[in-house]
């Protein structure tokens, strides 16, 4: 059964933040309101999370997962950013965007796509996961929490509960969260809009 946190959306307070980043600590998976929407949270090298989300997802091999980092100095230790990809970055961070790129030896290779070894980087501007990222120290492995055959994701943290009550460790429920994923670039090879989503296509367009 998972623990359930309801939090203030712009001041969360710090024990359920400390109790929820120990759950991630000890192994566990969480859901967490993300400035775009819900997303699926672990730490980085767990495995057995990881696994976890693909099958709450039913994910297959290709799927891109998410390092949701603090800044853009952490960002930096887990992906190969050139000159012009970091200005195009660093320009549209914080906000509502995934970004691919190639990974550095720092990413746990479960999480890398296995032909292409790259991997999603995100810098969330939402007050409730800079406080889980500054209490945990290091980057969350993410993916929206997008049910199988669903069009849009969960926005409610009770709901949430209700449907993914075995699945989960933990709910941190702050309101109701966006419907919309991130827009997510790729930058492996040109500048690529794989999905259009709550951030403006338009600086990469």
């Amino acid at each position: 059964m998972a623990r359930y946190f309801d939090v203030h959306p712009t001041d969360p307070q710090p024990r359920s933040i400390a109790q929820a980043v120990q759950i991630l600590r000890d192994g566990g998976l969480i859901a967490y309101p993300t400035d775009s929407c819900f997303a699926l949270g672990c730490v980085l090298g767990n495995a057995e999370g990881l696994e976890r989300i693909r099958r709450i997802r039913s994910l297959g091999a290709l799927h891109h997962f998410t390092l949701v980092c603090s800044d853009f100095a952490q960002l930096g230790q887990y992906v190969h950013v050139d000159n012009t990809v970091f200005r195009s970055v660093k320009a549209n961070t914080p906000g509502q965007y995934t970004f691919i790129l190639p990974a550095t030896k720092e990413v746990p290779r479960k999480m890398l796509h296995p032909k292409k070894k790259t991997v999603g980087v995100r810098i969330p501007s939402h007050p409730v996961v800079t406080a889980l990222l500054q209490e945990l120290g290091e980057p969350l492995m993410s993916s929206t929490l997008l049910l199988p055959g669903e069009e849009d994701p969960l926005t409610e943290g009770w709901r949430i509960k209700d449907q993914l009550d075995h699945e989960l460790d933990a709910v941190i429920d702050s309101g109701e969260c966006g419907v919309e994923p991130t827009t997510v670039v790729n930058f492996t090879d040109g500048v690529t809009l794989e999905r259009i989503g709550a951030g403006d296509p338009a600086p990469f367009e």
